[in-house]
């Protein structure tokens, strides 16, 4: 399973495209004059044909993520140095998406940027694109392959970040419930890791329940009520993903409990909960999965093709919401599975990306 795959149900393309209201599947725009295979100096690298492969667009995530990439493409067409951009929607099927590259291949696309389906089954497909001379951009979900290049967050870092705030806010004591993601899962397993090296050092904190959910609201709420009604009198809560802490605050709220220390995303819902109930003494500490990775990674290929030294791996710095600048995030007219975030400078990007 994929890292984004457990955020939602996968629907059909169609549907994607009306809720997000841009020709996303498989409509490409503008012409083309590059040809990929071809070694461009830097006053060629323009007029870049460039295709996404993302493994879905259901979740409100993937519709943010696209909105942002296209925003920047556009830029970049008005400056002559991408021609045309297209995305192609695997709908959940790793194979489809291995097909889709492969098919961008024979296309001869200058730029492939691509969120994986499964962390090994595309490298060969990928291989195979840089082989021909293509330049390769994973975001997000990645690839193991050390042929392309990566931009990502450390996940670990994610799960130490939030152990350490909530460790410091209950001055090493206290009962806590751990909920993770699905057992199994890449982000999941390592965001616990982060975490879990942190809770070694406390060892005045006690996990009496460690909880793995899907990364949703309804599930994630029935297994946090069930873990609670166990261990009412719990401390705080580690949570390593935006619904799972937006399932434990609202229970707390519904049953009108104390409002103890819960980490969290910036998923809308749970931000929108945290502003609500300030004035009772609630705090967090949230991070994202910024959307901008996407931009972060066009950026990169675009700078690749026009001779700058790309790292191969950028690891992206996590935002910090907390108290003081949760109004900077938190967004009261738009809807409660959306991510806010804020937009990254493009002096940030030039450094991430060795310009």
């Amino acid at each position: 399973m994929n890292a984004r795959s457990v955020r939602g149900v996968v629907a059909a393309a169609t549907t994607v495209c009306a809720l997000i209201g841009v020709s996303a599947c498989d409509v490409q725009s503008g012409s083309t004059t590059a040809k990929s295979g071809q070694s461009a100096s830097p006053a060629q690298a323009k007029d870049l044909k460039v295709g996404w492969s993302t493994i879905y667009l259901t979740p409100s995530w993937m519709q943010q993520t696209l909105k942002m990439l296209q925003t920047d493409v556009d830029k970049l067409k008005t400056a002559g140095k991408v021609s045309s951009f297209k995305t192609f929607n695997a709908n959940g099927d790793t194979s489809q998406q291995i097909s889709q590259i492969r098919a961008m291949i024979q296309q001869k696309y200058d730029v492939i940027l691509v969120d994986a389906g499964s962390s090994t089954a595309l490298n060969p497909a990928l291989e195979q694109a840089e082989a021909a001379g293509i330049t390769v951009v994973a975001f997000d979900s990645l690839p193991t392959s050390t042929k392309v290049i990566r931009v990502g967050t450390d996940q670990k870092a994610w799960g130490a970040m939030m152990a350490t705030w909530l460790a410091k806010k209950l001055h090493g004591k206290g009962s806590i419930i751990a909920m993770n993601g699905p057992a199994g899962v890449a982000v999941s397993e390592d965001r616990w890791s982060g975490a879990a090296t942190v809770f070694k050092k406390y060892p005045g904190i006690k996990i009496v329940s460690n909880v793995h959910s899907e990364y949703n609201l309804a599930p994630a709420a029935q297994a946090f009520a069930s873990a609670y009604s166990a261990h009412p009198g719990i401390d705080g809560v580690f949570s390593q993903g935006g619904a799972l802490s937006a399932a434990a605050l609202q229970t707390l709220v519904k049953q009108d409990k104390k409002l103890v220390p819960v980490t969290g995303e910036n998923y809308n819902g749970f931000l929108k909960m945290w502003k609500a109930k300030q004035k009772k003494g609630f705090s967090s500490l949230a991070t994202a999965q910024p959307n901008y990775l996407s931009v972060i990674a066009l950026e990169a290929a675009v700078a690749q093709r026009e001779g700058v030294s790309v790292p191969q791996d950028i690891t992206v710095p996590l935002p910090e919401i907390t108290d003081n600048n949760l109004d900077e995030y938190v967004k009261t007219d738009q809807p409660d599975d959306s991510y806010p975030i804020k937009d990254i400078p493009q002096s940030d990007i030039d450094k991430l990306i060795g310009k």
